[in-house]
């Protein structure tokens, strides 16, 4: 509670965190939910398109693989953003980084609300592209950016607004899609252009916010534009002094030291094990299994007698389950800690794949088991939102110091998008062979995770860069030390030999 009545301290901060979600990763999970809903429409102008043009009526399996490069796109489109997002906001900011990105979105929407009407699939193929090229950079700068702005003290309760903001995108996406708003044949071309609405409203905002005082400091050396966008952040009668001082601190630290290329981030064995956990964590963010909980939810939902007329409301609410726990996550984050929380949630799913993994094998011999199964989805949602989801995303700007990050960044980014493609192309390959067994390959990843944010990932709550850098380096080089204690203790013990 007091870290909110802090945050709401912090007006223009709540207002950067607001204007920076809608048209950063809220893109993002909008844009990952929302062709649900107009698949059939869309399927339907690709075999339209194709007997207009050539003649020819596409087979399911032409069909299928056409689908499929259009839901691909935006990873692939993800990705390039991703490669590209860290040096721009490096060269021209994080504020004018993401004032640019809208553009680019809003181009995607035109080509999404023409596409029906030019009768082109392909226009649809070139907007997920664009889409995704927006969220790739929007991910990767709204999150440099909000941790940029926040103090430390509400560095973990900001950090997890970049995960609700997902959760919220993919709840608008479901919403939306909805048959009674837009989930139409005549309005399915506008529900895909929806985010020009929020790219537009990002640009028109951001306008009137402050650049990120690190990157002013940091990147610019401009110490009294740092000053005067930390006092427009906390109040034109706060002491900002402390703050300029820790960034002073780090900016002696690394002032003989440029922005590391990804190449060298990975060769760098100073920060070796803050890479380790960025690679296992963002690797695990894809392959914890969500993906294919939501899969299989439908499907429980139908066993446990709920009519299919009404699935997709039910469908709603998991969206709504997933963004309302992460808006709890965030307002307890300061309280409980990341590390915990972060464990915890693994534990947590590892638990609910198994107990899920038996009842869904158990369901065609009992006939309440699907109650059970139902609810453990619901335990894994919450379990994947109370911590996993909210304290992954902004781990790179938290871990690693300015030179760093843009590279920790690009990292994290790429290995999100190749896991989210690849998700999306071997998932459904691997639940036709091992059907529910799959839970079994998800859990793996769960449990090993849990384990190594255990027992080699400091608590960052409440902490400097410079802090958690020296927490990571305490933790990993005991046997070092013990080696050199122990090695300066025989020196002395020979020394009053020799003089015995």
């Amino acid at each position: 509670m007091n870290s909110v009545l802090s945050l709401l301290k912090n007006p223009v901060l709540v207002a950067v965190i607001l204007v920076t979600g809608i048209g950063g990763t809220f893109q993002y999970g909008f844009h990952i939910s929302v062709l649900t809903a107009p698949s059939a429409y869309i399927k339907e102008l690709v075999n339209s398109t194709c007997i207009q043009r050539y003649g020819l009526s596409l087979e399911h399996w032409q069909l299928s693989l056409i689908w499929s490069f259009i839901v691909s796109m935006y990873c692939i489109g993800g990705l390039l953003g991703a490669l590209c997002a860290g040096r721009i906001a490096v060269t021209y900011g994080r504020k004018r980084c993401l004032m640019l990105n809208n553009l680019v979105v809003v181009c995607g929407a035109v080509l999404m609300v023409l596409s029906k009407t030019a009768c082109s699939f392909e226009m649809i193929m070139v907007g997920r592209l664009v889409y995704g090229i927006g969220a790739g950079v929007g991910l990767t700068v709204h999150t440099m950016y909000v941790l940029d702005c926040a103090p430390k003290s509400l560095r973990g309760m900001v950090g997890a607004t970049v995960g609700s903001f997902v959760s919220l995108g993919k709840f608008f996406g479901q919403l939306l899609g909805l048959s009674e708003i837009m989930g139409t044949e005549a309005l399915w071309p506008f529900l895909l252009a929806f985010s020009a609405l929020t790219g537009l409203l990002q640009l028109v905002c951001l306008y009137f916010l402050p650049e990120s005082p690190r990157f002013l400091l940091l990147n610019r050396g401009d110490k009294s534009a740092c000053e005067k966008a930390l006092h427009q952040l906390r109040g034109s009668h706060a002491d900002c002094r402390s703050e300029v001082e820790e960034m002073l601190a780090e900016c002696v630290t690394v002032q003989t030291v440029r922005n590391h290329s990804v190449l060298e981030l990975l060769l760098a064995r100073s920060v070796r094990w803050q890479l380790f956990t960025i690679i296992i964590t963002f690797i695990t963010l894809q392959l914890c299994g969500i993906n294919a909980v939501y899969l299989y939810a439908s499907d429980v939902f139908r066993a446990a007698g709920i009519p299919a007329h009404n699935l997709r409301y039910v469908t709603l609410g998991t969206g709504l389950c997933e963004f309302s726990t992460a808006v709890v996550c965030g307002l307890v984050i300061e309280h409980t800690g990341k590390k915990l929380l972060m464990v915890r949630g693994y534990v947590s799913m590892s638990v609910a794949l198994l107990l899920l993994t038996l009842t869904l094998y158990l369901q065609v011999h009992v006939s309440w088991m699907p109650y059970c199964s139902m609810v453990l989805i619901f335990v894994f949602i919450i379990s994947f939102c109370s911590g996993p989801s909210c304290i992954t995303a902004p781990l790179p700007g938290e871990l690693f110091t300015q030179s760093f990050q843009s590279a920790a960044y690009t990292v994290a980014c790429t290995l999100n998008w190749m896991g989210l493609f690849f998700v999306g192309m071997v998932f459904p390959l691997i639940v036709e062979h091992l059907d529910y067994f799959c839970f079994l390959i998800f859990f793996v990843f769960c449990f090993f995770t849990a384990v190594f944010v255990w027992y080699h990932v400091p608590e960052t709550r409440n902490k400097s860069i410079m802090e958690i850098t020296a927490e990571f380096d305490r933790m990993h080089n005991k046997a070092k030390h013990s080696e050199t204690n122990l090695k300066a203790l025989k020196d002395a013990n020979t020394q009053n030999g020799t003089r015995l």
